[in-house]
């Protein structure tokens, strides 16, 4: 039967590589949020042809959503022949900017030397295509199969993924019973399984200050020396404790094993709309800066916020005229799946079966929509796992490899029929 099953995939080569390239042509750009309606269409015409029920569903009323960039998403059921437990596949159809310095069209699919190029290729068309073919090939060859396989196309990932799969996991879509099974084929390689994330804290801090002319700035007070006050606390006090935080969670790269913090952006003084012109002299009266902090499943969110106030809250007393404000903008905990529950471990046995080896276990520097199954589905069986270099994703000459999707899809098929089947061990 496995031969059967790997003979059906390797037949559908050409058939995969041709769909990689079909969604690469989709400039899914977020922002704003182009092109998801025909991307979402292009999904459900191709697996209502393959015998599944394709759903609309728009985010309405999350972020960026508007009628000329509707948070499309599209969710494509096949029932089996019995009942059984549901094997859902969810990937997000939207990709980042191409920038700059592309030796390609980065919408144009180009297949070369083994590789798909394009945006989206490794982030994460390449996913998608491989787990649409895993599930064809699969079904194919077990036309009797009990239980049920979904595929979902889903958007904003790229941007929290609140248009997305949170919005439908906030209507049931990953929630037993609906749903038992959840790999999401984000390029985490071929021979790994994602276990999970770190968390992330994004705030926005502003501190204050009083405009006056730039001629006399002692008549005024600047935020953004004020802001200059904190970034130096930050140097000074914080990411040294930040890099003394390590884990034991398997996070890659190696340099993520400890807290981290990005400084996101600055805003400062007067808007740059004065080009071509020049700027009127203006002490600055609000200054923002937006962090990202990334933290441990060994940290508390509290603890997390609660080292950034304190460093404002020593500046208050000790600087002159120091005020701030700090706004949340978004949080969400680490997550780690166990890695003998049903998914991983039919992961596993299946890049055992594929590659003959111990496949590695890993955790995300960043979160992808894993976060939202936990969180708003309270489904916890769930993992990345798909074709593709991470370090490729968001940069020019973006790829993914011809032969680790195909080896990636048998890996998928294979983890199917042990879902379906209860070859793994089931949830607790």
């Amino acid at each position: 039967m496995i031969e059967n099953l790997y003979r059906a995939i390797e037949d559908r080569t050409e058939e995969l590589v041709a769909l990689t390239s079909d969604l690469i042509r989709f400039p899914t750009v977020n922002p704003p949020g182009e092109a998801y309606t025909p991307c979402a269409e292009f999904i459900a015409r191709r697996l209502s042809a393959g015998g599944f029920q394709t759903l609309f569903m728009r985010g309405e009323g999350t972020p960026g959503d508007s009628d000329r960039y509707p948070r499309t998403n599209v969710v494509a059921r096949k029932e089996g022949r019995g009942p059984g437990p549901t094997v859902h596949f969810n990937s997000h159809i939207d990709v980042v900017e191409a920038g700059e310095g592309w030796t390609m069209d980065p919408y144009a699919g180009l297949v070369r030397d083994g590789k798909v190029y394009g945006r989206g290729a490794c982030d994460m068309k390449g996913g998608l295509a491989a787990s649409i073919i895993a599930a064809e090939a699969y079904i194919a060859v077990n036309p009797g199969f009990s239980g049920a396989i979904e595929i979902s196309g889903t958007v904003d990932e790229e941007s929290g993924g609140y248009g997305g799969v949170a919005y439908l996991a906030s209507k049931g879509l990953f929630s037993k019973p609906r749903v038992d099974h959840v790999i999401i084929p984000e390029p985490l390689n071929k021979d790994r399984i994602c276990l999970g994330h770190r968390g992330v804290w994004w705030a926005e801090i502003e501190t204050h200050g009083s405009i006056a002319h730039g001629a006399m700035p002692f008549l005024g007070d600047s935020a953004i020396r004020h802001m200059g006050a904190v970034l130096h606390a930050f140097e000074k006090e914080l990411y040294p404790a930040l890099d003394r935080k390590q884990t034991q969670m398997p996070v890659v790269p190696e340099g993520a094993r400890r807290s981290t913090m990005n400084i996101n952006s600055v805003h400062g003084g007067q808007t740059e709309d004065f080009f071509p012109g020049l700027p009127s002299p203006n002490v600055a009266d609000s200054c923002r800066l937006v962090v990202d902090r990334r933290f441990l499943i060994e940290e508390d969110i509290a603890e997390v916020k609660g080292e950034i106030v304190a460093i404002l809250e020593g500046l208050k007393k000790k600087r002159p005229r120091f005020d701030y404000a700090i706004r949340d903008l978004m949080e969400v905990l680490p997550t780690m799946t166990d890695r003998d529950a049903p998914v991983p471990e039919a992961l596993a046995g299946a890049i055992r079966q594929v590659f003959g080896r111990e496949p590695d276990y890993v955790i995300s520097p960043g979160t992808y929509d894993q976060k939202h199954v936990a969180r708003l589905g309270h489904l916890h069986d769930c993992v990345a796992y798909g074709p593709g270099i991470l370090d490729l994703a968001h940069r020019p000459d973006e790829w993914v490899g011809i032969d680790d999707m195909v080896e990636s899809a048998k890996v998928m098929a294979i983890g199917i029929g042990a879902l379906l089947n209860g070859a793994a061990r089931p949830a607790t």
